[in-house]
């Protein structure tokens, strides 16, 4: 069991001290977790002590493997912005992810009002556009909560989201990506894994590996939302899921 969406400093708010990544060690063993992955917001990367991770990696007291991941929040126009990164230390992933849309942050909860003057439909269609050149941009190597833009409960109307993002899905595929199903959503008003049940079905029909995550911002989040993430995908069929190290995708089995 692999938990690679995890935040130490959260949006800022905490301190990355050997005590409290520590915390996060320990929830991580508790919850029966392999391997963790710690994937700060490229925004609050200057925040990580990246000498304190690689001590706390080599030592072996926790039983839990430590992976050193970076979640990019893409827009249009950021392409080269990952590069500055990843000059600065050796990631084993990049999680690539979508939280504006013309720059407004619509998963925040201080603008989820902007979905009373869109229509839905377009604000599905616009986001899906906005993964689609994520994913063609060749930078990353995970796709981050892929539906997020339900996060408030707001569902299109004409077309299923399935509609908008299967294309999304296809480029992934095409681009040789991962997708993780990331268990942040059940802690959220849509209180619905990231991505849904029929995506999840999808990915498997194109073959398109996946990761899990928790998208833990606190450490008792740890680990919160596998066992349903597991559960999904090994009803859509998965019996595998994908590993990094140092960019390189390893395939595993799937097993809790």
């Amino acid at each position: 069991m692999l938990d690679y969406h995890v935040h130490a400093v959260a949006h800022g708010e905490y301190d990355y001290t050997q005590e409290w990544v520590e915390l996060y060690l320990q929830q991580a063993q508790e919850s029966g977790i392999d391997e963790i992955g710690f994937c700060e917001h490229d925004e609050f990367m200057h925040l990580v002590d990246l000498e304190l991770f690689q001590r706390l990696k080599a030592a072996s007291r926790h039983y839990v493997r430590l992976k050193l991941g970076l979640e990019w929040d893409f827009g249009p126009g950021r392409e080269k912005s990952l590069q500055p990164y990843l000059d600065t230390a050796d990631y084993d992933y990049i999680i690539g992810s979508v939280h504006f849309i013309d720059g407004w942050g619509f998963d925040h909860p201080d603008y989820q009002e902007g979905y009373q003057h869109r229509d839905v439909d377009e604000i599905y269609a616009s986001y899906a556009d906005i993964l689609m050149q994520l994913a063609a941009a060749g930078c990353c190597d995970i796709v981050g909560h892929i539906d997020l833009v339900k996060v408030w409960g707001h569902r299109p109307r004409r077309r299923s989201a399935l509609h908008y993002l299967d294309p999304v899905l296809k480029s992934i595929k095409a681009h040789r990506l991962a997708v993780e199903i990331n268990g942040g959503g059940l802690r959220k008003p849509v209180e619905e894994l990231y991505p849904s049940r029929d995506i999840v079905e999808r990915m498997y029909a194109y073959d398109i590996p996946i990761t899990l995550g928790s998208d833990a911002h606190r450490p008792e989040q740890v680990g919160e939302g596998l066992v349903e993430a597991y559960s999904c995908a090994r009803r859509a069929g998965y019996q595998r899921c994908v590993t990094f190290d140092r960019r390189l995708m390893t395939v595993v089995p799937l097993e809790y």
